[in-house]
């Protein structure tokens, strides 16, 4: 009988460290010489988990299996877990190479074709999966507990870190590590930020145009050219600011856990909080489900705000003889029938340099500005009363949930509570809760801080003169950024221009000129109120 031999270990570590797959493979071939069997094949998987079949050598062998005529009539395995680990798994792929007349064979679980035989091999396969889950769940709580502890749990670190050996033994006798930063690509994690935020020579950069930056001046991503999702990634991951959770996502789904189930690490910053956090809010201003990536990414100014004074849809930019001329559209005119609506086409330029200047003269003046921040500031003060009592009532909960923990520790410390899987739930939610209730103290305080202030005349008077220069330099982008940020909507009905924005975002503009960073590309998204400002929605609406 021709048999091929399959050996397999769990981890690339084990295959490189271990003896296993050679020991394996030696007991195999000394069982086929006892037993007179000859070897058809040889299939190793080194670093490849049984408990599911996302394995490219074991389904090559079992490609192989099912081409008839078959070029084996058995799998010989060390024991069946080699196989698999999950037993309807296993029974699937036994009764799909039955078929073709291949068997499974262990040379440790050796087990019959008869009844008892069939009962056995489940219950082999059953222990296997108990064994394998066991296993799992013991693993999973020692990798918890490094995490608690603050070392590191991956094998790769990520970009702008390395892994450095500490002088603690874990498991096995292995060091544990730590991340420490990398000088080299820390240096091209911020550059990365300074682009997104300050852009490039006047210029505001997306993600593609920062790829393509990086990749024309040799810098790389560990010998990999840059690409746009690697460069969201990097924007995207709260690890630069110093915010590291372990246990955030299932490993084989890779669903989001719960948040009390996340584990906090302390690693080095690279980038400050406050960019991390702009560099959030301009990504999310960014998304297609917030913004039309047209929008986003047209050269058009007006392109995402404009809309029909006819029939109320958007206005997006369309050309004429072969782009000779460029207009803005009414995507009603254009997705359905001409009679749907009766506007016409607005010359792009000319709609541009209109709006722009009635912008510049009649909603951006000093007089103007003043009255919006007057009235914010009105609507601010009414809402600082109901913040200042939920503070309150937070700061008793954090008290009670502080107690609470305080006490289990002492109970446990004085040995009149033993640590079992029921004081573990009490401390876990009651930890879960204080992270909700700091959560949301640090969301009001920060909302307080972000209070608007009144600002002098001097100060309305330069931001509407800086805010004027930015809209009549369309080439470097910043003037149609800070449109967006200004305004949700822009309206042409005949004569009538109707402009919709925020009060609290233009409070927003005048403290990011205050500090000097009207050269950079501006994003504030304030979600935690319904209309983007301090005034509440109405209960009901």
């Amino acid at each position: 009988m021709a048999v091929a031999l399959y050996a397999r270990v769990s981890t690339t570590r084990q295959a490189e460290n271990d003896l296993s797959i050679p020991d394996q493979l030696r007991q195999l071939k000394e069982y086929c010489r006892s037993h007179n069997l000859a070897i058809a094949s040889e299939y190793v998987e080194p670093g490849a988990s049984a408990t599911d079949d996302r394995r490219p050598v074991f389904q090559q062998m079992i490609a192989d299996a099912t081409q008839p005529p078959a070029p084996f009539d058995a799998i010989l395995v060390h024991s069946r877990s080699r196989f698999f680990r999950d037993l309807f798994q296993f029974l699937h792929y036994e009764r799909l190479l039955k078929k073709v007349g291949v068997k499974i064979l262990s040379i440790t679980q050796q087990t019959g074709d008869d009844a008892a035989g069939e009962m056995a091999s489940k219950l082999f396969s059953l222990f296997d999966e108990y064994q394998s889950k066991e296993n799992s769940k013991h693993t999973q709580r020692a990798m918890q507990e490094n995490a608690r502890q603050g070392y590191w749990n991956g094998s790769v670190p990520p970009f702008g870190y390395r892994a450095i050996t500490t002088d603690v033994v874990g498991n096995r006798g292995r060091h544990k590590r730590r991340l420490e930063l990398d000088p080299l690509e820390a240096d091209t994690v911020r550059e990365i930020y300074r682009l997104y935020l300050a852009g490039h020579d006047g210029q505001v950069l997306g993600m593609k145009a920062i790829a393509t930056h990086l990749n024309r001046q040799g810098l790389t991503m560990r010998g990999r050219p840059w690409r746009i999702q690697k460069v969201n990634r990097l924007l995207a991951d709260p690890l630069y600011a110093g915010r590291f959770y372990f246990n955030r996502r299932d490993s084989r789904t890779r669903r989001e856990r719960p948040q009390p189930e996340w584990i906090a690490v302390t690693v080095p910053a690279i980038i400050d909080a406050a960019a991390f956090e702009r560099a959030s809010q301009r990504r999310a201003s960014c998304d297609p489900k917030a913004a039309s990536p047209r929008a986003v990414s047209s050269p058009a100014a007006l392109v995402g705000l404009l809309k029909c004074g006819d029939c109320g849809a958007g206005m997006t930019q369309a050309s004429g003889k072969s782009g000779r001329y460029r207009y803005y559209k009414c995507t009603s005119r254009i997705n359905r029938d001409v009679e749907g609506c009766a506007s016409k086409n607005l010359p792009r330029e000319q709609t541009d340099a209109l709006v722009l200047n009635a912008l510049c003269e009649r909603v951006f003046t000093p007089r103007r500005v003043s009255r919006m921040l007057n009235e914010l500031l009105h609507r601010q003060q009414q809402a600082q009363t109901a913040e200042d009592a939920r503070l309150i009532t937070l700061r008793k909960e954090l008290d009670r949930a502080t107690t609470g923990l305080d006490r289990l520790y002492q109970a446990v410390e004085d040995g009149a509570l033993s640590i079992d899987e029921t004081l573990r739930t009490r401390s876990q939610k009651l930890q879960a809760r204080r992270s909700e209730v700091l959560t949301e103290m640090a969301k009001l305080r920060d909302r307080q801080a972000l209070a608007v202030r009144r600002v002098n005349a001097n100060t309305v008077d330069a931001f509407c003169a800086a805010l004027k220069d930015r809209f009549n330099d369309p080439a470097s982008g910043l003037g149609k950024a800070y449109l967006r940020l200004l305004v949700d909507e822009i309206k042409l009905a005949g004569h009538e221009l109707i402009v919709r924005g925020s009060h609290r975002r233009l409070a927003d503009a005048i403290g990011f000129m205050e500090k000097k960073k009207l050269g950079e590309v501006p994003s504030f998204v304030n979600v935690w109120r319904a209309r983007q400002d301090l005034n509440p929605r109405p209960p009901g609406s």
